[in-house]
């Protein structure tokens, strides 16, 4: 296994986070910590790491140089990923070279990164942004898994990740990212009380006017639907059938509307969703997210209607946020499907929830500030291998 160049990656010098920043023993790690569990030989590759691959709460996932064609989704249960894998193989791409995976079909990819975890750390995984703006069905499996996206505490072992276009074929690479994992220490349950404060104190939600607007709180943050227009008259994108595909290596390329349907606002600011099409919908808050928590977006809830609203679902410290509270939210752009029936959404409705959660310290890094984040000051906005002229 090739050993990652450590002294490029992670400096011996690192800011300190503020003395008075508050330490807890349980919560969603934060940036430095993934830099230490690569140091420390508990999370190794089989290529050295990318620049910026470790985010403000999370580390990104990368795809091997195998892919396998299944006939069908699985959870391995009692057996290694692998078996499972040689009993419903299909056939296999090479993406040293790139390969297509063809929309509507399912393949695994076991990826470069390995886990050994202590025995108190598990961890979470999710789509990152542009793979759920291009509707590309992602889910972690590791070995022995009951469960997807779930990585039990004290987890040693290989990781493989589920990957299903919906909408686009698309080329991939060996090392790119499609999810990404978030590690937690303990499982402190979510708080409205506490989010209550975080709102009083910080300001969680803005208006389109860059004013503070009224938080709606009840098991995690409310978001709704913009249906008016968040830059003009154009509501969403949906996505068109049958377009060519897209490399996921070329970015800002793609001319938009060879793929995608712009939904223009009716008189009654509304928009029926059809089963079987893919929108881009932007919500009516912009929202924030502190330097001290991390926050999670529920993609389905039952209780708001038959729709899916998101597929990536983290959005890391200092989203909306800037590096002291400058910034007066980020629109969240939501990745939208109807499930089995026709349904109508209208302006400001309420459509899913944030859930937020503390680290255990502040990050050293955050979104949009150290990194090059994509979407930090984004309204309605497709993928980055859009040209957006």
């Amino acid at each position: 296994m090739a050993q990652p160049n450590k002294d490029a990656l992670f400096p011996e010098a690192r800011p300190a986070p503020p003395s008075s920043a508050p330490r807890f023993t349980t919560g969603i790690l934060p940036y430095q910590a993934y830099h230490d569990f690569i140091k420390a030989g508990r999370i190794t590759a089989a290529l050295p790491f990318a620049e910026n691959q470790v985010q403000p709460a999370s580390i990104d996932l990368r795809l091997g140089p195998v892919a396998y064609r299944v006939q069908a989704s699985f959870l391995p249960g009692n057996q290694p990923v692998m078996r499972k894998i040689d009993q419903l193989k299909m056939h296999e791409l090479d993406l040293t070279q790139g390969a297509v995976l063809e929309r509507g079909c399912i393949y695994i990819v076991p990826l470069l990164e390995t886990l050994s975890l202590p025995a108190d750390i598990a961890g979470t995984a999710n789509p990152k942004s542009t793979t759920g703006r291009l509707d590309i069905f992602t889910r972690l499996i590791p070995d022995y898994a009951d469960e997807f996206e779930k990585v039990k505490k004290g987890y040693k072992g290989q990781l493989y990740l589920e990957v299903s276009p919906r909408t686009f074929s698309v080329k991939v690479h060996q090392g790119v990212a499609l999810n990404q994992l978030r590690l937690r220490r303990g499982d402190p349950p979510p708080s409205d009380a506490a989010l209550e404060i975080l709102n009083e104190t910080e300001g969680l939600i803005y208006s389109s006017k860059d004013e503070k607007g009224a938080a709606t709180i009840r098991r995690g943050l409310w978001v709704s639907i913009d249906l008016q227009g968040p830059e003009g008259d154009i509501i969403g994108y949906r996505a068109k059938h049958h377009t060519a595909l897209i490399d996921l290596a070329k970015v800002g390329h793609y001319d938009a509307k060879e793929y995608w349907e712009p939904i223009p606002r009716n008189a009654a600011r509304s928009l029926i969703l059809n089963p079987g099409e893919f929108y881009i919908l932007v919500s009516k808050e912009q929202v924030r997210v502190p330097s001290g928590f991390a926050a999670e977006m529920v993609p389905y809830d039952p209780s708001v209607g038959e729709f899916r609203i998101h597929y990536a679902g983290f959005f890391d410290p200092g989203f909306g946020y800037g590096q002291s509270g400058e910034i007066p939210g980020t629109r969240a752009v939501l990745e939208v499907r109807a499930n089995e029936v026709p349904f109508l959404l209208e302006d400001g409705q309420v459509v899913g929830r944030l859930i937020y959660e503390r680290l255990t310290e502040h990050p050293e890094r955050l979104y949009g500030v150290d990194l090059k984040s994509n979407y930090q000051r984004q309204g309605l906005a497709l993928s980055k291998h859009f040209r957006r002229d």
